[in-house]
């Protein structure tokens, strides 16, 4: 067989859900649709986001470039945007004849008309109003009929509100909270199992959205012409995972399911993969050019049943403006993960909705101690991340390894860090859907 040579895609995004799924080794969350994909596809289990909140992480999935070189260091509706010139892979594709188009939430930009589609559907007019899957996906499903008819190919971008809080039980009924599975890196008690438990609702609704889209891509015989992705923007929104580059906060789940006749690998794979590589590896497995600014490393070859190299040996995240200004940069590879905080902070600032979650609750105080300067963690037999070993002298060559490593990329990408705090936007003073209006005042100007 020989593979399709410009295939649809279809991308499916959620919100927060990190790899809380039951083909991630989560057997009780009601994930059926999601896990039957991953037994059809290829599974990436050392899969990372350049960023644990939305806005960013989603920045670097579409551009191929991280936050502080693309532009977006915070939330899309706090003021952030796109660096003048930055390309986003709707646009490129869009120029190489594929129709393109977004169903649902993005968070790249206070106007999605910038973002590079040729057609877009939002059912929102305000940031703070949710797009739930169920609407998202009717609007997506009608799109793909009509898509299904073309003679081009076509790329299809479907964001989900969910997982993201809250959880209301009106619309998600929750699971039973004396049998979810509470993670290591969070308390044992009933208020985490609550929480869990309302988002493993939100988990099996969205789920069932993605059940019907994939009925859809069947019976419109896309099946074997389509890239099916799945993936989410970061971590878990729970304390020492969201808002943090712990591994619950940019560890995401990724699965593709290539078209029948592509000769990609099945199953699961630990190979390191940044979402910052999405775009060099979409563009070169079409046969596009990837422009040279895109950062990200290309899993093509690898993916076409070839050599496995060029391959990534580290995955790069950082921090930069969430709720407040939070400059942090980490380096992970398959043993060890290396942290450096540049501003004194508590160890675990929250993020708005995880102070107000049920597990904040019953979370106690300790994430309000001093933050250390420099975290190492050995994951080889600590994957939670629990023991510091930064002063460790056993570790000092594996630290300064890594040090260096971080600080190179920094140099090679650019990062503005290295001169100093970074400036805040213009704070936006009527955050909408579309357009922002700006002016100088806003919690970054104090």
């Amino acid at each position: 067989m020989t593979e399709p040579s410009r295939p649809n895609i279809l991308l499916v995004h959620w919100h927060d859900l990190g790899r809380h799924l039951g083909a991630y080794g989560h057997p009780g969350v009601p994930s059926p649709n999601v896990d039957r994909l991953a037994e059809q596809g290829l599974r990436f289990d050392n899969a990372f986001a350049t960023a644990p909140l939305c806005s960013p992480a989603r920045g670097s999935l579409f551009t191929g470039r991280y936050p502080h070189d693309n532009g977006l260091l915070g939330l899309a509706h706090l003021g952030w945007e796109y660096r003048a010139g930055v390309q986003t892979l709707p646009a490129l594709l869009g120029d190489a004849g594929y129709r393109t188009a977004l169903a649902g939430m993005q968070h790249e930009s206070s106007d999605p008309s910038t973002l590079g589609y040729q057609e877009f559907f939002a059912l929102r007019t305000t940031y703070l109003e949710r797009e739930y899957c169920d609407g998202v996906t009717d609007a997506a499903t009608a799109w793909l009929a009509r898509a299904a008819l073309e003679d081009r190919p076509f790329f299809l971008s479907v964001g989900f509100e969910e997982v993201h809080r809250p959880y209301p039980t009106d619309r998600y009924a929750p699971d039973d909270p004396a049998r979810v599975e509470v993670p290591p890196f969070l308390p044992d008690n009933a208020w985490t199992r609550d929480d869990l438990a309302s988002f493993q609702g939100s988990i099996r609704a969205a789920d069932a959205a993605v059940g019907r889209l994939l009925s859809a891509v069947d019976e419109l015989r896309l099946t074997a012409d389509t890239w099916v992705v799945f993936t989410t923007d970061h971590g878990v929104a729970f304390p020492r995972a969201k808002s943090t580059l712990y591994d619950p906060g940019t560890g995401v789940a990724l699965i593709m399911r290539p078209p029948a006749a592509w000769p990609s690998p099945r199953g699961a794979t630990d190979r390191l993969f940044s979402h910052v590589d999405f775009v060099p590896t979409v563009l070169d497995a079409l046969g596009l050019p990837v422009p040279p600014e895109v950062q990200g490393v290309s899993h093509a070859q690898w993916l076409r049943g070839g050599d496995p190299a060029p391959s990534r040996e580290h995955v790069f995240t950082e921090k930069n403006f969430h709720d407040i200004y939070d400059p942090l940069r980490a380096v992970r590879d398959a043993e060890f993960k290396y942290l450096r905080n540049f501003e004194p902070r508590p160890l675990l600032p929250l993020p708005g909705d995880l102070e107000s979650s049920p597990t904040r609750y019953g979370y106690g105080d300790a994430h309000l101690a001093h933050r250390p300067a420099e975290e190492l963690y050995d994951l080889r037999d600590d994957p939670w991340e629990q023991r510091n070993v930064a002063a460790d002298p056993r570790y000092a060559e594996v630290r300064a390894r890594l040090s260096c490593s971080l600080e190179s990329w920094q140099q090679d990408s650019g990062d503005p860090l290295l001169k100093g705090p970074l400036p805040a936007p213009p704070w936006p003073r009527q955050p909408r859907y579309g357009a922002l209006v700006a002016d100088e005042g806003g919690p970054w100007a104090r």
